[in-house]
Parts: C-alpha cells; sequence; structure tokens
C-alpha cells in the first residue's frame, strides 16, 4: 500500500461531500426513495437535532448495508479500556511517568489501549478520560467506535493508519487524529512499534480556538485540517464490531466490513492535523506569556472562557523576551494540566521528562522548571532563541484529573518526581 496515495477535503467545520463511485451520491435529496447504486441511507447525528445550525453535527451516509445488521451485544473485559479511577483519595501529588514500554506480544492498537486518568461524567457528558497506547500489529477482522465521545490521538512513535467510515487517514508522529463519536474505524500499524496518547472527550466537540485580540491570523488555520475522501471497503466474512458504551466494552458479531460507505455527505467528519502547521503566537517584548496562546482545539463548557478541555501545544519557536525568565514560570492554577512530550526535550524539565512520558499536575498544585532549567535561565545570556527539537502537549481540562489504579500501580510512576525541585535554594537578601 502506497502511502501517499491518500486524498483529502480540506477545511474545518465545511459541509463536505465525497464519493467513491460517480453517481453514488444523490443529488437533491437525503433519502431518496431508491439511492442510488442500490445503497442503503443512513445518518450520523452528532449533535441533538434541534441545536442551532451552524452547531448541528451531522453526516449522511450511502452504505452497502445499514449499521444495524449484526448480532446482540456480549459485554467483553478489557482492564486497560474499563479501569475506573483508583480507590485512593485524589492528592495534590505531582505526578510523572515514564514512556510505556512497548511489550513483545503482539497486540493491536485497542488491545494496547491503556486508561491513566479521567474526570468528568460521560453520563452528563462532561469531562474527559486520557489513554497511553502502543501497539505492534493491525487490526485485522475487528472494528471499533466509540459511544461515549469523541477520540482524539495524539501519536509520539511510528506512523499509523486510520481507515474510518468515511475514508482513509495516514497519520505520523507530529500529526493529530480526531475521530468523531460513534463513527467505526480499524487502525493499521505501518512500521513495526507505534505509541502515542489518546484524549476520549465525553463534552462538547472540539472547536478552533478563539484567536479574540490576536485578530484575523494566527494559531490553527481551518485550511491546514484535512478530512478524509470516500473509499469503502466491500467484504463479507466474520467480523467484530467492538464498541465503548457507558464505559465498558461491548462486542458483536458483522457479516460484512462496517467500512462500507460508498459516498457521503456532512459536517460530522474525522480530520487529522500537522501540528508543525501552528501558526505560535509569543512574547516579542517582556514576560512568558500564559499557555492559552498555544492552543490548538478546545471542548467548551458552559462557562463562557472556561474550557471542559483545551488541547495546548509547544512546539518549535523563537523566543526573544528580554529581562523575562524565559521558561514557564512557577504557577498553580485552576486548570488541571496533563502532559505529554512527542519528541525532543521540554524546557522546562530537560532530561528529566522523556518522550512517551507523561505528567499531572491538577489544580493548584505548583509546579515548574526544575533545579536546572531554573538555574540556567537565570543565568542565560538573553539573545533571540530559537527552541528547536521539542514538541510537547498538554491535556488541560476544568476537572481535577482522577488517576487510575493502572497508572498509580505502572513501574513507570516516577517515586521520586518531587526530588527536581528540592535543590532550590533561598536567594533572599534582605536589604
Amino acid at each position: 500500500m502506497k502511502l501517499d496515495n491518500y486524498h483529502y477535503l480540506t477545511g474545518f467545520g465545511n459541509h463536505f461531500e465525497s464519493q467513491a463511485i460517480e453517481g453514488a451520491l444523490p443529488k437533491g435529496r437525503n433519502t431518496p426513495q431508491k439511492p442510488p447504486l442500490g445503497l442503503y441511507a443512513e445518518q450520523l447525528s452528532g449533535s441533538a437535532f434541534t441545536v442551532k445550525r451552524d452547531h448541528n453535527a451531522k453526516v449522511w451516509l450511502y452504505r452497502i448495508l445499514p449499521s444495524v445488521k449484526h448480532t446482540p451485544y456480549q459485554l467483553i473485559e478489557h482492564p486497560g479500556v474499563t479501569s475506573q479511577p483508583s480507590a485512593q483519595l485524589l492528592s495534590p501529588n505531582q505526578l510523572r511517568w515514564s514512556p510505556l514500554e512497548i511489550p513483545q506480544s503482539a497486540h493491536d492498537f485497542i488491545q494496547g489501549l491503556r486508561k491513566f486518568a479521567v474526570n468528568g461524567n460521560v453520563d452528563l457528558q462532561t469531562g474527559a478520560a486520557i489513554y497511553l497506547y502502543t501497539c505492534n500489529r493491525s487490526m485485522q477482522d475487528n472494528y471499533f467506535h466509540n459511544a461515549d465521545g469523541d477520540i482524539l490521538i495524539v501519536l509520539q512513535l511510528g506512523e499509523l493508519i486510520f481507515k474510518t467510515e468515511l475514508g482513509t487517514i495516514y497519520a505520523k508522529p507530529q500529526e493529530i487524529v480526531v475521530i468523531p463519536r460513534g463513527m467505526k474505524f480499524q487502525v493499521a500499524c505501518v512500521a513495526d512499534n507505534a505509541r502515542g496518547y489518546v484524549l476520549e472527550n465525553f463534552g462538547a466537540h472540539f472547536s478552533l480556538a478563539e484567536r479574540g485580540p490576536i485578530g484575523a491570523n494566527g494559531l490553527a488555520n481551518e485550511r491546514d485540517f484535512l478530512v478524509p475522501s470516500a473509499q469503502f471497503e466491500n467484504k463479507s466474512g466474520e467480523f467484530k464490531l467492538l464498541t465503548k458504551f457507558h464505559d465498558h466494552l461491548w462486542q458483536c458479531d458483522i457479516d460484512h466490513s462496517p467500512l462500507d460507505v460508498v459516498a457521503w455527505h456532512g459536517n460530522y467528519v474525522p480530520y487529522k492535523y500537522d501540528l508543525t502547521l501552528f501558526n505560535t503566537m509569543n512574547s516579542v517584548s517582556y514576560d512568558h506569556a500564559d499557555p492559552s496562546i498555544f492552543t490548538v482545539l478546545s471542548s467548551l463548557s458552559d462557562t463562557p472562557g472556561v474550557a471542559n478541555i483545551d488541547f495546548v501545544i509547544f512546539p518549535e519557536r523563537w523566543i526573544v523576551a528580554e529581562n523575562t525568565f524565559r521558561p514557564p514560570y512557577y504557577h498553580r492554577n485552576t486548570m488541571s494540566e496533563f502532559m505529554g512530550l512527542i519528541y525532543g526535550e521540554y524546557d522546562a524539565k530537560p532530561g528529566g521528562f522523556k518522550p512517551g512520558g507523561c505528567s499531572l499536575h491538577n489544580c493548584m498544585s505548583p509546579h515548574g522548571p526544575d533545579v536546572d532549567a531554573f538555574n540556567h535561565a537565570s543565568e542565560a545570556k538573553l539573545k533571540p532563541q530559537y527552541y528547536s527539537n521539542t514538541l510537547a502537549f498538554m491535556f488541560e481540562s476544568r476537572f481535577m484529573w482522577h488517576p487510575t489504579k493502572f497508572a498509580l500501580e505502572s513501574a513507570t510512576l516516577d517515586k521520586n518526581y518531587l526530588d527536581c525541585w528540592q535543590g532550590l535554594q533561598s536567594n533572599f537578601k534582605d536589604k
């Protein structure tokens, strides 16, 4: 399979249409009495029917067989997906984990999911869950969809191919993929090993961060988001459809590929985005700007200006602020931060934070540069500097992140994380 043989539609939040066979997409009607080519019409709605027009999310699918053709669902076990927050009291302690090792045993994307933290409530459609994943083989005769929320995948190691109902997305590290709630897909590995992060968003669908006083340009641009073109599988056999429903994993049998959509139109679509295309804003005079200027996507809450989830990145960029402590300042804040590192070094923890690893600083828990980063930044000659070889990100939420039992018992948990700040000394001089 050629990795460059994919076709995409561009834009964010637009109404798209695509057909894999000329004439498969009806003109003028969504549900004609007999759709073209003997296809079935099916609508996938990602919002309530009666929300305002610009918030209504839906896609019309013209498929070989409708989604209702399956056997009854049966509950199955998957501790990595269904694990709940630890029974321990949620503490204000700062936490950090090393990268997950990729097991030698063969496992696909779904088998390799490990839930690390969760907040909010699936029933109330608030909050999110965070997973780390590893995989070393493709999903073969099984497919997946999530009824609980949208899925944002941050690739850290290894390229992946996401075959979705609407078409195929090829993605590599430095890119993210978003698959909306309820959409069926299958993941194929390109290389031997893959690793990364997954955010399962229970709340409002992601939207682009508002620019405010920045104006018309900057941050993530609509045209850089890519949506797949129609591509379908027409095959029969013995397949499994896995479904995450109300924080449990279910499975049913199907006798055909569920990726059999020949044509579609709508705005409820999967997409990918290359993080290196982010147009970074920064201070050109003094002071370290708040991390909100690095927001790519937001899941909004019912409180204006307060996000259910913000997806924030810290990319390669110029730093030119004068008479300023340039790394992230020591801070405490109302939002709770779960960080990951895609490649390189994070400027506040050089050497201490590894690609594929993660950290958790919950609401009002202080954090900031380690001793070495503080000492270096305090004495550095302040000339224009390009921060290269770095790409970190943050899942930031108004709700506290609750680590799972798996995360707190993981061998990758850094039991000595707090040591990185213990060498800080008082430099106070009483005049």
